[in-house]
């Protein structure tokens, strides 16, 4: 019974005691609705569990993951098929959420006028798609034994030791997968080495066209992973990738890897983000039914953005990101390409919450790429310091659609080094495992430190942590000689933690 009163009381908190008239509706889903239009647009309900309280009362951090998704389920239970209802009855498309409490929905002004009008809904938010600033890979056939990105985060060091990441599930979010790629396929948790099954390892969040083509080389609502731009099969290759015969481009090579499609040939839109964090909360099979918490995977590499400006408000991700991270899902997100040398260039979700892991890229000689967005965050009021660490994004060699090889530059290649980082120290330590507050803070501790003239958000010159390069480039091994020295817990939990505001 002790453990179960936070969860009661969690799970009917809600956000706001008093209910207005009407919900908050984004200017923009007045203007897709009109003149008899249908638009796409988000419901997000009033009720709001606390899985913060939730996580933090229940100390055993596997165990966390179920009682998150658990409390999120009830919540929805409770507070969704009223809603459900009413969309029904208006003839109205929609899908419902269980990571937030919220629905996707196509409808046209009636359907928004309605909805607003329910005391239980917060707002009414756009669900636009929108083109994504991604990057692309030049074919490059030869290998480089190690890469030097993954030898510059120190991982071989780490592998020597017999720790390659094995025991631990990688996600990636993303465009899709070449999944029988050769660099990619033998570590897919899907497969078993002789056929595959996508149930629970493989998820398509793309059921229309977003881009407006008319078409997608993968189609939709797939059943088995694709790649219909390229970007995905590059991310997870440095989170992953390793094809046995040279091709080391890899951080963690013995870990397994899940995925979901969030963007569709470079479009995305809240919602298709949203449906990934749901299934990495919970994998479900291809009938999205079953959902399991223990097959949620361990850390998660994001290399992408939703500007306010296109699709998202600033806070359409947050809540889904601050529930992954209770459930104890590591989630290492790009800062962004926008960086121009400029300050305060970390403008999107996710990569602006206090629950992401924000990650910028740096070349084989620890400068910052040019493109590197850089801190503090403004556009939310907080001038939160970011990013947190840095990683190798510059001339990156990753793999490629079909059975390639390329380089590609950003900061969606350096958010996998720090995910595939995460890979190794909790293969080796299953005491840390989920310990996401813990391993943040030691990573941030033992990255190299690096220092910038350029003074953003009242940085010193010269300081660190800053605004360029947050505490510095990853060093895995370092992470792995701190915890090897400080042995396991209850010692962990003395580590000092890290502030992301100045």
């Amino acid at each position: 019974m002790k453990r179960m009163l936070p969860l009661v009381l969690a799970l009917f908190a809600t956000v706001g005691s008093t209910f207005a008239p009407t919900a908050r509706i984004d200017p923009r889903v007045l203007a897709d609705s009109a003149n008899g239009a249908t638009a796409r647009f988000l419901v997000v309900l009033r009720s709001r569990t606390d899985t913060r309280a939730l996580a933090a009362a229940e100390r055993d951090h596997a165990v966390r993951g179920h009682v998150v998704f658990d409390a999120l389920r009830r919540a929805a239970n409770a507070t969704q098929p009223a809603v459900r209802a009413q969309l029904d009855a208006l003839g109205a498309k929609y899908r419902a959420f269980t990571i937030v409490n919220a629905f996707a929905v196509e409808g046209n002004r009636a359907v928004v006028d309605a909805l607003a009008a329910r005391a239980d809904v917060l707002a009414i938010e756009s669900d636009r798609a929108f083109r994504v600033n991604l990057e692309s890979a030049q074919s490059v056939a030869a290998p480089n034994a190690v890469e030097w990105n993954v030898s510059k985060i120190n991982a071989p060091s780490v592998w020597s030791l017999g720790y390659i990441g094995q025991n631990i599930v990688y996600g990636n979010a993303d465009t899709g997968v070449q999944w029988d790629h050769p660099a990619l396929q033998p570590h897919y948790r899907g497969w078993d080495g002789m056929s595959a099954d996508h149930n629970f390892s493989w998820w398509d969040a793309i059921h229309s066209d977003l881009s407006g083509n008319g078409t997608n080389p993968c189609g939709y609502s797939i059943a088995a992973p694709c790649d219909d731009y390229g970007h995905g099969t590059h991310t997870l290759g440095t989170g992953i990738g390793d094809d046995g015969a040279g091709n080391q481009i890899g951080v963690a090579p013995g870990a397994q890897w899940i995925a979901c499609r969030n963007m569709e040939q470079g479009w995305g839109s809240p919602s298709t983000y949203i449906e990934c964090f749901d299934f990495f909360l919970a994998p479900w099979d291809l009938n999205q039914q079953n959902a399991d918490p223990n097959r949620r995977p361990h850390a998660v590499g994001n290399s992408y953005g939703c500007p306010p400006s296109e699709g998202c408000s600033a806070n359409s991700l947050l809540v889904a990101m601050d529930n992954l991270r209770a459930a104890g899902v590591f989630m290492a997100v790009s800062a962004g390409n926008t960086g121009y040398y400029g300050c305060a260039t970390i403008n999107d979700p996710p990569a602006i919450y206090d629950s992401a892991i924000t990650i910028g890229a740096t070349d084989s000689a620890d400068n910052i790429a040019g493109f590197s967005s850089r801190g503090p965050v403004t556009v939310d009021g907080s001038n939160r310091r970011k990013p947190d660490l840095v990683a190798p994004g510059v001339s990156v060699r990753s793999s490629i659609p079909t059975n390639g090889y390329g380089n590609s530059s950003g900061t969606s290649m350096a958010s996998p080094h720090v995910a595939g980082a995460v890979a190794l120290l909790w293969s080796a330590f299953p005491a840390l495992v989920r310990n996401v507050d813990l391993t943040e803070s030691v990573l941030a501790n033992t990255a190299a430190p690096l220092v910038s003239a350029q003074t953003c958000g009242g940085d010193v010159a010269y300081q660190s942590p800053n605004n360029v390069y947050g505490f510095g480039r990853v060093d895995v091994f370092a992470a792995y000689n701190y915890f090897t020295r400080i042995g396991p817990p209850p010692y962990f939990f003395f580590f000092p933690s890290i502030s992301k505001s100045q």
